[in-house]
């Protein structure tokens, strides 16, 4: 839910455009809303093209999410550790998290739907048990709660930055330095909706510490440790030091060199937290998997 009441400083603007610009909706999913009465202006029904005026105040109730149907899946997960109260998967690149419009199944809740009895109910029916996500084509580890209390101290501790996250990639380019940090913002991408970008307007803190492991001529195999979680955090960051990681459609390099791989060479090698019950430090690793072993081969052949 949004509440705003406007300042001279922002008339003018469209509504359609002011709501996109202030949130994680796209412009169309705003005007969809619009239409059907979701967005109320000083208490009316405006139009999405309604310009607006000092003193006016907004009112944004976001929709419930069209629930889907969702159906239990035998899909042969990886699991790296498992006990009552949580589950850490490796995830394949190319399986989507969990259900939405397009990708009804084949996700990993439908997995774990399958796989576990019980998983936590705070994210809703559509995504039980999900505390975090990685992108469709990222590769590795993520955890899941299998009740509410797990669920509620995973989210704490990544939101007090105390969990263990890395990653690996190989990015275009010879990075100079051997290790570094990226402190830069991300929001929307003011050009395109559908991408994250980094800005200054209406972002978010977002830091990377990352470190070189290899380097080859034409490219290099970097890791790159999470201290904050932004949407596509990673690809941002290094396209942003002009280091894109291969194979990524949003954010990789325009040059291609056909490396052997469908999506970005980006991998959760490593994620570790503290037990919501036994306060134990559980860390979990796991190996790149082959695509991402043959596009080190394909970089060395420069």
């Amino acid at each position: 839910m949004i509440e705003h009441e406007f300042q001279p400083e922002e008339t003018g603007i469209r509504l359609d455009k002011w709501l996109s610009d202030h949130s994680d909706w796209t412009r169309s999913a705003v005007q969809d809303w619009v239409k059907s009465g979701y967005v109320k202006v000083n208490g009316s029904q405006e139009k999405s093209n309604y310009k607006l005026k000092a003193g006016d105040l907004i009112h944004v109730q976001e929709p419930e999410p069209e629930e889907l149907e969702l159906i239990a899946e035998d899909l042969q997960l990886d699991v790296i550790y498992e006990d009552q109260d949580v589950i850490v998967v490796n995830k394949p690149r190319g399986m989507v998290v969990h259900p939405a419009p397009g990708h009804p199944s084949g996700t990993l809740v439908n997995g774990l739907l399958h796989h576990c009895t019980d998983l936590s109910s705070i994210n809703g029916v559509v995504r039980p048990g999900i505390v975090h996500r990685i992108d469709k084509d990222t590769s590795g580890l993520i955890v899941a709660a299998k009740n509410d209390r797990a669920h509620q101290s995973l989210v704490e501790q990544l939101k007090n930055k105390t969990t263990k996250r890395r990653y690996e990639a190989i990015v275009a380019g010879i990075v100079p330095h051997d290790k570094g940090t990226i402190d830069a913002p991300i929001g929307r991408d003011p050009e395109d909706r559908q991408k994250m970008a980094v800005t200054d307007r209406h972002s978010r803190e977002a830091v990377t510490h990352f470190q070189v492991i290899h380097r080859y001529s034409r490219h290099t195999h970097v890791s790159c440790e999470l201290e904050t979680g932004r949407t596509h955090q990673i690809r941002v960051h290094m396209k942003y030091i002009e280091f894109p990681i291969v194979g990524d459609p949003k954010y990789g390099p325009r040059k291609k060199h056909d490396f052997p791989i469908e999506g970005q060479a980006l991998h959760a090698a490593l994620l570790g937290f503290r037990h919501p019950v036994t306060d134990e430090e559980i860390l979990c690793e796991v190996e790149p998997p082959s695509d991402f072993n043959a596009c080190l081969t394909h970089a060395a052949s420069f």
